[in-house]
């Protein structure tokens, strides 16, 4: 019997753009069997795996996409390095390239502007590596679970958070009341105090004063502790209005409660259950940031449009009105050179 994911399927040139020319509506098919289509307006012929993390990977397609589903859900290298045996650094190779996609993925898809939320949840996450500990930074949409950006860097620091807000502030529409939710680290108050400020025209000459975003309410929730025992939990606004913080939490959040950072760390957790380098207690510690990264966005993009949620009854990326249905792993690694049909509209 044939496997479903063994089986790839027919060449759409309905979704497909000449890498060459940028031309969509006049794209033909030189080769079903070698899987080539040429342009009619520039008469070149390209691969349909080109500009993908796919390109000239000469190993079947089938085979990359499962390695790298069991990469993105914590899959250690070193059992698909036996179930399929391949070399373990054939498998960090395509490993990056995913990452590296996976990153281009939410900048020109998330990272658009098109984000309409009410709150916004930041933490940060240390996490041990062969050379000493990180901190990596996330920061998530409540509503839809969407995971917006994170960063890496040895030290938890402002430059750490600073990088993180300017993505979210790329991606927000910047309409409407938000609510702005971090732990007790003031860096988060800082950065969002510096990107979150819009210009005021006055008709003079010159450069316009900034002002910070009149709609925004900034909460801390600091929690008390007594050695590694939770005593307390306390409540500090920065900026904004309890009113507008308090109207914002009732139109975010399905259950009703008080001002937490709960939906950041269960994405955290989630990250920590399919990340090997970021469990407690790993032995496949992460060897460099850079390689920590890519694994982290590759997850997170994994996360964010091929993970159906029980509660929102698909994927993040449904759920923030970024695409229309679920897209497969195989799909998002051909974003950009075959446009799934719930993205054709929006590129």
């Amino acid at each position: 019997m044939e496997l479903k994911f063994i089986t790839e399927p027919q060449l759409d040139t309905s979704l497909m753009t000449c890498p060459a020319c940028g031309e969509e509506k006049r794209i033909w098919i030189h080769s079903q069997k070698e899987r080539r289509l040429r342009c009619g307006r520039c008469n070149r012929t390209f691969a349909e795996t080109q500009g993908s993390p796919l390109f000239r990977l000469h190993y079947p397609q089938w085979l990359v996409v499962v390695v790298l589903s069991l990469l993105a859900h914590g899959c250690p290298v070193q059992a698909i390095v036996f179930a399929f045996g391949l070399d373990e650094r054939t498998v960090s190779a395509w490993h990056e390239r995913a990452g590296r996609h996976a990153q281009r993925v939410q900048e020109q898809v998330v990272c658009q502007g098109r984000i309409e939320t009410t709150q916004i949840q930041a933490d940060e996450l240390c996490v041990k590596m062969q050379r000493g500990r990180v901190w990596i930074a996330t920061a998530v949409c409540v509503f839809s679970r969407l995971f917006i950006w994170g960063e890496v860097d040895a030290q938890r620091n402002s430059g750490l958070v600073q990088r993180v807000v300017e993505q979210v502030w790329m991606a927000l529409k910047r309409s409407g009341p938000l609510l702005w939710v971090t732990d007790g680290f003031g860096a988060w108050a800082k950065a969002v105090a510096q990107v979150f400020r819009e210009p005021i025209r006055t008709g003079k000459r010159g450069r316009p004063p900034l002002q910070l975003w009149p709609q925004l309410a900034f909460v801390q929730v600091i929690k008390h502790k007594a050695g590694k025992q939770l005593v307390s939990v306390s409540h500090r606004l920065l900026h904004g209005s309890w009113e507008a913080a308090c109207q914002c939490l009732v139109c975010s959040q399905t259950q009703l409660g008080r001002f937490n950072t709960a939906y950041v760390e269960r994405l955290n957790a989630s990250l920590r259950t399919w990340l090997p380098a970021l469990a407690r207690r790993s032995r496949t510690p992460a060897r460099c940031q850079d390689r920590l990264r890519t694994a982290l966005f590759w997850t997170g993009c994994v996360y964010n449009f091929c993970q159906i949620h029980a509660s929102l009854q698909g994927t993040p990326a449904m759920a923030a009105d970024i695409t229309s249905d679920v897209w497969s792993v195989r799909e998002l690694l051909l974003c950009f050179s075959i446009r799934p049909k719930s993205l054709h509209a929006i590129l």
